[in-house]
């Protein structure tokens, strides 16, 4: 792990603002400031632990390059995985509201780096203005509706449908045909994410491909009509494509 202090005259280096998650847009400059000059950038490899269910929460995260995976350990050892974030996603930022410790472990599963920001003073700006509580309301809401849909498609959508909606997610909203998508982390974490053993990926994948014409070579994935993978996977859903709230 390398830790250091956010350098503002790196051109090389991609930073995702805070303000460009919609919670945190809603915070005066001079807020955002003070957490900034109190961040620090770290490095991590692939399969390094951030923290582990029940360890203080002293941080909160914004993923600049890679994936991480959030999870929680059952009493038996297995590992339900709750979700696998990409970069400009921010998680621990609600653990204020936990009783001081992490609901959740953290595992980079694609070498990146992460900007830490202190939990602690993002809880004093919050309980300090009301305006920044309902905003932090109308956070932790959203993040709910994103729980209700994945309930919802573990419910009604078959196992090739989920993994539709899965590549679709990896999809920009206007790119011209053929759309070339590479995995970001492996199938077998893929299929977990999306709540199957990794032999009913398989099978799901091969009849993904016949039934909407897609290829897929390696981690590669070719998407040569967006329309048909579009009604093949969201007439099984109650959003459309591109989703809301993602």
């Amino acid at each position: 792990m390398n830790c250091r202090n956010l350098d503002h005259n790196s051109a090389r280096e991609k930073h995702y603002p805070l303000d460009t998650i919609e919670f945190f847009a809603a915070f005066p400059a001079d807020l955002l400031k003070q957490l900034h000059a109190s961040a620090r950038r770290v490095s991590y490899t692939k399969g390094q632990v951030l923290f582990t269910q029940d360890d203080p929460a002293d941080w909160f995260y914004m993923i600049e390059s890679g994936w991480v995976k959030l999870f929680r350990e059952t009493l038996d050892g297995d590992e339900v995985i709750l979700d696998v974030m990409p970069p400009g996603y921010v998680f621990g930022e609600t653990t204020m509201f936990e009783s001081g410790v992490y609901p959740f472990g953290a595992e980079v599963v694609e070498t990146g780096e992460l900007t830490a920001y202190p939990v602690a003073m993002l809880a004093d700006f919050v309980k300090g203005r009301s305006d920044l509580a309902l905003a932090m309301l109308q956070h932790i809401v959203n993040k709910n509706i994103m729980k209700d849909r994945d309930i919802e498609h573990r419910t009604v959508m078959n196992a090739p449908q989920r993994i539709g909606c899965f590549l679709l997610r990896l999809c920009k909203i206007k790119q011209t045909p053929p759309v070339i998508l590479h995995l970001p982390y492996d199938k077998t974490l893929i299929a977990s994410r999306l709540g199957m053993q990794p032999e009913t990926f398989s099978r799901a994948l091969t009849r993904l491909q016949q039934d909407t014409g897609i290829r897929i070579r390696g981690a590669t994935v070719e998407i040569e009509n967006m329309g048909k993978l579009i009604t093949y996977t969201c007439t099984a859903c109650s959003n459309v494509f591109p989703c809301d709230n993602d």
